[in-house]
């Protein structure tokens, strides 16, 4: 792909309604023609906030006339939305994109668009565009709502399309989406960081930090319950500086205790919390408000104020562990979660020690835990002392060997205690759901149980998941 072939938007356009009932009158002509719809597939990397732009995708691609399938080899439209945070994640859409080549070359018609966070950074928009020219159509994460407008450039005018914006103030709202699940739903409060923490790429691909207006949230939330929906997560960066930029200033408290009015919502779930923006009075709405589960997703890091100083982290591990004791007196039987990097540049092990420290006196329910690795972009990426991968990789093994142990010991203590579990799925003969502390629950049942909250007593724990039996 050559750029100087590309349509190229570079502002907030939106699709007027001549180019778009075009589209779809595009659309319903191949379906009377060959007796089916265009269809498409997404395959999506990283977090839940990708998860949702994928919703998003589905939904505008389904309002032009698109239908989804689970088989990308015989989509006409192939979608990869990709994430930046890690290398691994990165080279895994590279690997992809490599046996969609060989589709695109026997199926010339399917269309390939790449979006997401790694759609951000220009040098891998010039990679993408050298070594994969069969690419049709790539956007960000601030130009999903011109998807439509990129496909009509490329199935109308014959042109390859690009939309990218490095910043935007604006949040569009009412954008439809295709719901992955009727029972729990994605509900993004806040887009784009504010934090700079100097091993991560979201505040350069995501823009800086804005909050949706509450009336909005409190809407589409309203508008899920009376479709069946009976639990919200709340997405954002860092949920708990939410309202920072509104004109009149909302807390992310005050928004929690409003949604916990919405009847028919049973389970209010958010993440990520920063640790630098947690008040007392948001603990107090987890402890008020019903429907807020006892459980908060708290990313710790490190366990070493050094290493959370270079991190550009803004609180101590002081400041972390006072937050952990307010949390644990006002709701006791509170499940806590992290994040941790292991073996972060200049890390000593008097450092990593500090992390072991950490997680010992919190006594994480889970946690998720990382190999540091250079981001380009990043501050983190310039510093002196990286460390050895020898070494970081050793560092992971004591750490986990710490960790496991404390996490199953946390699953042991549930043993014959009964919980209201929100059945997911049914995988391998067994149903599989989550209590409000996110623990992960298989047991027998009919899968009409499936989007049904149901009391589980709990037999048997693993580290990862427990086991249980339905209880009346």
């Amino acid at each position: 792909m050559d750029e100087r072939n590309i349509d190229i938007i570079t502002e907030d356009i939106k699709l007027d309604g001549d180019k778009l009932l075009e589209l779809k009158n595009n659309n319903e002509q191949f379906f009377i023609m060959k007796g089916r719809r265009k269809t498409y597939h997404i395959l999506t990397y990283g977090c839940q906030m990708n998860e949702h732009d994928s919703e998003k995708i589905s939904g505008m691609l389904t309002s032009i006339g698109y239908e989804e399938t689970d088989d990308e080899k015989s989509a006409d439209l192939v979608i990869f939305n990709t994430c930046l945070i890690r290398e691994n994640a990165e080279l895994k859409v590279f690997g992809k994109l490599g046996e969609v080549k060989g589709l695109k070359r026997n199926k010339p018609d399917m269309l390939v668009a790449v979006c997401g966070c790694m759609m951000q950074k220009q040098e891998i928009r010039e990679k993408l565009l050298k070594k994969f020219s069969f690419v049709d159509i790539i956007f960000g994460t601030n130009t999903i709502h011109e998807l439509p407008l990129l496909i009509y450039n490329v199935e109308i005018n014959k042109r390859k399309s690009m939309g990218i914006v490095d910043n935007t103030e604006s949040i569009y709202e009412n954008m439809p989406k295709q719901r992955k699940y009727k029972y729990k739903a994605l509900v993004n409060i806040t887009y784009g960081c504010n934090n700079f923490c100097t091993y991560c790429v979201v505040p350069y691909v995501r823009g800086r930090e804005k909050s949706r207006e509450p009336n909005e949230i409190i809407d589409e939330i309203k508008t899920l319950a009376e479709d069946g929906c009976k639990e919200v997560t709340l997405l954002g960066q860092n949920v708990n500086s939410y309202g920072s930029n509104l004109d009149k200033r909302v807390t992310f408290a005050e928004l929690l205790y409003e949604i916990n009015k919405i009847e028919g919502i049973e389970r209010i779930r958010f993440m990520t919390s920063h640790p630098k923006d947690l008040t007392d009075d948001l603990i107090k709405a987890i402890k008020e408000c019903d429907k807020v589960c006892n459980h908060v997703h708290l990313p710790v890091q490190s366990g070493s104020n050094d290493v959370l100083n270079r991190m550009n982290r803004k609180y101590t591990r002081e400041h972390y562990l006072n937050l952990v004791e307010k949390l644990k007196t006002a709701v006791p039987d509170i499940a806590i979660t992290t994040d941790i990097i292991v073996g972060f540049p200049g890390e000593t092990e008097e450092d990593f020690l500090d992390t072991i420290d950490i997680v010992k006196k919190v006594e994480y329910d889970s946690a998720f835990t990382f190999l540091y690795s250079i981001r380009e972009g990043t501050k983190a990426a310039k510093m002196e002392n990286q460390v050895p991968d020898n070494v970081k990789h050793e560092r992971f093994e004591r750490l986990l060997e710490v960790l496991y142990p404390i996490i199953l010991d946390k699953n042991k203590q549930c043993i014959g205690k009964v919980f209201p579990v929100l059945v997911e799925s049914f995988e391998n003969g067994k149903l599989t759901g989550r209590t409000e502390h996110f623990r992960l629950v298989h047991f027998n049942g009919s899968k009409d149980l499936i989007g049904k909250i149901v009391n589980v007593k709990i037999t048997n724990v693993k580290t990862f998941h427990t086991e249980g039996e339905i209880v009346e």
